[in-house]
């Protein structure tokens, strides 16, 4: 499964979970929570929501660290001119008016 899918997938559970839970805390389809206040229910729903995407995005990143560092080489291209970039001298920035004056 390459990065892009797998970043669909976890953008769509991200917006899917928590609809659900809402979904769910304001049709009492959880057992318990037709016993709980409207304050409470809204805490709760809100609190499981933002912790679902959070798990949602913890689960994200343990699937890219899972992947293999060899699978990725970096272009050829790019890393020619990096490195040519950082061989280069870097030219004097012009002096502040500050720092001529304490030359003077």
């Amino acid at each position: 499964m390459s990065v892009i899918q797998k970043f669909f997938i976890a953008s769509m559970f991200m917006w899917a979970v928590p609809v659900a839970i809402l979904y769910g805390f304001n049709n009492n389809l959880f057992p318990g929570t037709d016993n709980l206040s409207p304050y409470s229910v809204t805490l709760v729903s809100g609190f499981l929501a933002v912790i679902s995407v959070n798990v949602v995005i913890a689960f994200y990143i343990y699937l890219a660290m899972r992947e293999p560092a060899e699978k990725h080489e970096p272009d050829p291209k790019f890393l020619a001119e990096a490195k040519a970039s950082m061989k280069q001298p870097t030219t004097d920035a012009p002096q502040s008016s500050d720092s001529q004056k304490k030359e003077q």
